[in-house]
């Protein structure tokens, strides 16, 4: 076994662990909490898979972009949240009921709006992007819902024994993303480095910002929901990305360089951008006394 392979069984075993170690300390109501309010479901929806492939189209379009980082955009734009997505934003105070639903109703709709969107950008653009429902059911069932569905009904069947299996198992999955992340870092630097030496990085950043904009615009009166919607429409699941892009163009090599170097970006982007609004608003109340 190669160190490539030994990097992604490790990251996969991450993700799974992660996302059972959530299911764990969720409800059944927690996991259908957007299905049963359509209108939070129609934000969310807007948000992340009618705007952000918008917008990745419209960059496509007005500046010309390279073919991996069309590509690459192409495909961020219309997968679901990250399966760490509701961990981070949890420790950082969002609501676990919409949290674990937009999760789990963003990688539901994935499966339908993936290859309906990209046959869409498709006719726009002349780039052959596309991926078959079950492709991306399968993607959707073996990082999400199969573990986060398990940890639910271990939940409901022995939530004492769910509780305190919890945290160790979310030790031991954060153990396993730092020793995953890290030597794949330094593996996919090399690569990345023309991104950010030809100013191509200008791209990536403004869709994170713009996903991050857009996610606050749509999330409604509750500032809670806001600050989660922009988190996830700026977010976006690397894994079914890549599994996109390689599927219509394995031979473009430098478009998984692109994915790992947005979910850097994005992740800078969603932890900068609510510590300045929260300055921002506690100027304005201070200057408003």
């Amino acid at each position: 076994m190669d160190l490539h392979t030994l990097i992604l069984h490790v990251l996969k075993a991450s993700i799974f662990l992660t996302v059972f170690a959530l299911g764990l300390q969720a409800t059944w109501a927690d996991a259908t909490f957007l299905f049963r309010r359509p209108r939070l479901l129609v934000r969310a929806f807007l948000s992340m898979n009618v705007m952000m492939p918008a917008l990745a189209l419209f960059f496509v379009l007005a500046f010309h972009l390279d073919p991996p980082l069309q590509i690459a955009l192409g495909a961020l734009s219309v997968s679901p949240v990250p399966p760490i997505f509701p961990k981070k934003v949890l420790k950082a105070g969002g609501e676990e009921d919409y949290t674990i639903g937009l999760l789990v109703a963003t990688v539901v709709l994935a499966i339908f709006v993936i290859p309906a969107t990209m046959e869409i950008f498709q006719r726009a653009t002349e780039v052959p992007l596309h991926m078959s429902i079950l492709s991306v059911a399968i993607t959707v069932f073996k990082t999400v819902l199969t573990p986060l569905l398990g940890g639910v009904v271990l939940h409901a069947v022995a939530s004492k024994v769910a509780d305190r299996v919890a945290k160790p198992l979310g030790i031991v999955a954060a153990v396993l993303l730092a020793l995953s992340a890290i030597p794949a870092l330094f593996v996919t630097l090399r690569t990345i480095m023309p991104f950010l030496f030809q100013g191509k990085v200008l791209s990536l950043v403004a869709f994170a910002v713009g996903g991050y904009i857009i996610g606050y615009l749509f999330g409604g009166p509750d500032p809670e929901h806001r600050s989660v919607l922009a988190q996830a429409t700026a977010s976006r699941h690397p894994g079914l990305a890549v599994a996109i892009a390689h599927a219509n163009f394995p031979e473009q090599k430098l478009v998984v360089p692109a994915v790992v170097l947005y979910l850097i970006i994005s992740m800078v982007v969603t932890s900068l951008a609510p510590k300045l609004m929260k300055g921002r608003k506690a100027q304005a109340a201070a200057q408003g006394r």
